[in-house]
């Protein structure tokens, strides 16, 4: 019991999102009608994105060119928006997930080295928020931009001007939230230089992959393939959703992530835009709105304990206000 326990905490979102795709096969007679639920364009395009990840993470290529541009930096000021936009860039090309596993722990190990860890708080919340408006720029930037882009077949130009006025608006936000930092003088020493391990290379790229992600798709897959045949959620959700794509993103992604949030929409409408605007948007708001906000969370306090609370509040006001800024967006533009 105490395994199942550990792996439940550790792989939540699986479990949970397992647990519930059995539940739905005992409305849905099991059948290979099922494989016909599951997006495998979305499946394999996301596994060939997270080997490329794990390639260059294993080169540590992004790690190596940010230690030789923080040099440049000079003070307090610069330092936090050099860490917080090297997530908003590093998440276009290699998803918000992995980019604050990369750049939250140097972020704090940069702000140790200056004796400012007083800033990490700040700095991680923006950092997460980066990551989460940087992934809006290509496809392929989340799971739940991979999701859309399969699904909806909507050419990677008009899937970045769909969301580019939203980019702009958040990185204007964070701009404006350094300015609330002081410009102090700092002198970073030297960090070390990054050794690469070439040792059994493949073998800890292919492991690196995280399966259960993939698994966690197909379970959903089946999930929501198996609510479409119900014949009373597919009425309630069909009409409910219809007509209010972007709210029903926003809020379904603050209660249950906006991974699940993508793929549970797009079962049940083809308004794939306003899908797209909506969990994008809705990837702000509660920790569990992204799970890449899950992820800051952990690496912070699993270094420093005593923020965990501070961090809730600061990191929940930052993304309600950036949220409640981008729906104001969305109904302008609209």
């Amino acid at each position: 019991m105490g395994r199942f326990s550990d792996f439940f905490k550790r792989e939540i979102i699986f479990s949970i999102s397992l647990i519930l795709a059995i539940i739905s096969c005992f409305f849905v007679r099991p059948s290979l009608d099922y494989l016909n639920y599951i997006n495998w364009d979305t499946i394999i395009l996301l596994f060939a994105i997270m080997l490329i990840v794990e390639i260059l993470k294993n080169l540590s290529v992004f790690e190596i060119l940010v230690r030789k541009l923080l040099v440049k930096v000079k003070n307090t000021r610069g330092l936090v928006l050099f860490l917080v936009f090297t997530c908003f860039f590093s998440s276009i090309f290699i998803t918000n997930d992995v980019s604050l596993i990369i750049f939250v722990p140097f972020a704090i190990l940069a702000l140790r080295k200056v004796e400012r860890i007083d800033l990490a708080i700040f700095t991680v919340s923006m950092q997460t928020i980066a990551a989460n408006v940087g992934c809006m720029v290509l496809p392929i930037g989340a799971p739940h931009n991979i999701v859309m882009y399969t699904v909806s077949k909507i050419p990677f130009a008009s899937f970045f001007l769909l969301l580019l006025p939203y980019v702009i608006v958040s990185a204007v936000f964070l701009v404006v939230l350094s300015l609330f930092i002081s410009k102090e003088e700092i002198t970073l020493p030297k960090l070390g230089r990054v050794e690469v391990n070439r040792d059994n290379f493949l073998k800890r790229v292919f492991t690196g992959v995280d399966y259960y992600l993939l698994l966690t798709f197909i379970a959903l897959f089946i999930l929501i393939g198996n609510l479409e045949n119900i014949p009373f959620f597919n009425a309630l959700f069909t009409k409910s959703i219809a007509g209010n794509e972007v709210l029903w993103g926003v809020a379904a992604s603050q209660v249950i992530s906006n991974v699940p949030a993508a793929m549970l929409l797009s079962g049940f409408s083809s308004n794939y835009e306003a899908i797209i605007i909506g969990i994008n948007i809705g990837g702000f708001g509660t920790l569990i709105a992204s799970m890449a906000n899950l992820i800051s969370y952990k690496i912070l306090v699993r270094e420093h304990g005593e923020f965990k609370v501070k961090y809730l509040i600061v990191f929940t006001v930052l993304n309600v206000i950036l949220l409640a800024i981008l729906l104001g967006v969305h109904f302008f533009v609209g």
